[in-house]
């Protein structure tokens, strides 16, 4: 299966037309959260992915909740926020919102670590993890060289031992990588990401 993967588009029309042209050669596309900004403009986001050639799966970022996401979503899109998917025999499981709670204020959509952890704790197995926050120590830091990932996703990670797990929200960790054991960490970004499973 061929993957396009990405996250944080935050309304970006040249980046949404650039994941649009190359999804024909994708199988399944992943957004990892951030379609909007701060709660704004979700489905002018969502209405610049439309033209997108294979299903989608995503996630909420902290710029939209899983409920506004729900409402926004089109014919071919599947929030798997706190669910697990199989397609094409591969079992995805997804896990939005920021984690751990940010700084931002109340437009921030943000989960504490026990409430990430009880819903990770319905994960009993799978093949790639769909998240928008990364886990601690791996694709989480920030400019300042502070590590802010979450916790409770690692050690979910570190149980589960997926493929893949796939993140966004920190900016600039944007395209980083790394590993938890067998699991393989990417930090997407709005740009094309790709993956053979």
């Amino acid at each position: 299966m061929k993957i396009l993967a990405f996250s944080d588009l935050h309304l970006s029309r040249s980046k949404a037309a650039a994941l649009v042209e190359v999804s024909a050669e994708a199988d399944l596309v992943i957004g990892a959260g951030d379609f909007c900004n701060m709660r704004k403009g979700l489905d002018d986001a969502l209405a610049l992915l439309q033209g997108l050639a294979a299903p989608m799966l995503v996630v909420p970022g902290n710029a939209e909740s899983p409920e506004e996401l729900n409402a926004a979503l089109g014919a071919g899109v599947e929030n798997i926020h706190g669910v697990s998917k199989e397609v094409c025999g591969l079992r995805f499981f997804g896990l939005g919102c920021a984690v751990p709670v940010t700084p931002f204020g109340g437009w921030s959509v943000d989960l504490p670590e026990q409430d990430a952890a009880d819903i990770l704790a319905g994960c009993k197995a799978a093949d790639v993890l769909v998240l928008h926050s990364p886990p601690k120590g791996v694709a989480d830091t920030t400019s300042i060289g502070m590590s802010v990932g979450s916790t409770a996703i690692r050690e979910a990670i570190e149980r589960l031992q997926p493929r893949l797990a796939v993140c966004g929200h920190i900016h600039d960790s944007w395209g980083a990588t790394g590993q938890i054991g067998q699991t393989q960490v990417v930090n997407l970004g709005p740009t094309p990401n790709w993956f053979e499973l």
